[in-house]
């Protein structure tokens, strides 16, 4: 079980700075990821802040409104495009908070579709993973993966297979949401729009075709920690994937870093999150990593 070490005050702002904005860009923007390992490039195409779940602990500021509805995959090119450039030049790395970041990971670990909703849910989807299937090759980034961060609901629509496609030919990873194992524990938490069993067929679907990487967040609900017997569910229904013959790469396993929608969703505790992590390793053999709260 990988466990990172707790970064330094300087990279632990870092972190912490997840906003999806930058300078003018309407879609694309940089931050510091503790799950990428460094430098990861979003790319968000839900900038009207539409999503099918309502996580009680999302951290989109949707007191706001956006300042976009639509996408413009032009737009998104030259973004893209631009970002990758100053990465590669050097002249990011010289701005707060990506020069908290040590000079040997100065690099661009994955352009990833998430931002400010489902990224899944945009009828294009397969040409947006397309185009940055595209710079990924002009710009010789061989290293760099394409990651899709969802909660794997739509991950069987015929648009979104061609994008998984495109990103299976391009380095891709699919980091598919899991945060319970039970039908009301994740009603609580997720407030979704489909039933547990549908996104635990969608990801064994997904994991058939190729590994994946499981992102579980869990937290203190009314200041109550999660039940042992949540965390054992949880490890049933990705036994269940396993069983089915779905290839479970890596379980990334975190606590709230960022504000909340719901104030009463809190973080768990460095020894919380580790006795959670005991369960899951002694339940499942597959690698597993775990990132502590950002106080």
């Amino acid at each position: 079980m990988d466990m990172p070490s707790q970064p330094d005050i300087p990279l632990q702002r870092a972190y912490q700075d997840h906003a999806r904005t930058w300078q003018q860009n309407l879609y694309c923007y940089p931050v510091v990821s503790r799950r990428s390992g460094g430098l990861s490039i979003g790319v968000n195409l839900n900038p009207d802040k539409a999503c099918n779940f309502d996580c009680i602990y999302c951290q989109v500021d949707r007191t706001t409104p956006p300042t976009v509805r639509k996408v413009d995959l032009d737009i998104v090119r030259r973004e893209l495009d631009g970002l990758i450039r100053i990465a590669q030049s050097g002249e990011l790395w010289q701005q707060s908070p990506f020069d908290a970041v040590a000079p040997e990971k100065r690099v661009i670990q994955d352009i990833a579709f998430s931002g400010d909703g489902e990224p899944t849910t945009y009828p294009k989807f397969d040409e947006a993973v397309q185009l940055a299937a595209d710079l990924r090759t002009q710009h010789h980034l061989s290293d760099t993966k394409l990651v899709l961060i969802t909660d794997a609901c739509y991950l069987t629509r015929p648009v979104v297979e061609r994008g998984l496609g495109i990103m299976d030919a391009n380095n891709g990873e699919i980091w598919a949401k899991l945060d319970a194992g039970t039908e009301d524990y994740y009603q609580t938490i997720n407030r979704p729009n489909y039933p547990l069993a549908h996104v635990t067929d969608n990801i064994r679907a997904a994991a058939n075709v190729r590994p994946i990487v499981i992102q579980s967040l869990w937290m203190r609900v009314h200041d109550e920690t999660p039940p042992t017997s949540e965390v054992e569910a949880f490890c049933r229904q990705l036994q269940n994937v396993i069983d089915a013959g779905g290839k479970i790469k890596l379980i990334q396993l975190y606590t709230i870093a960022r504000e909340t929608t719901e104030a009463y969703a809190t973080m768990l505790t460095d020894n919380e999150l580790d006795r959670l992590a005991a369960i899951v390793k002694e339940k499942l053999s597959v690698p597993i990593e775990v990132y502590y709260g950002v106080a």
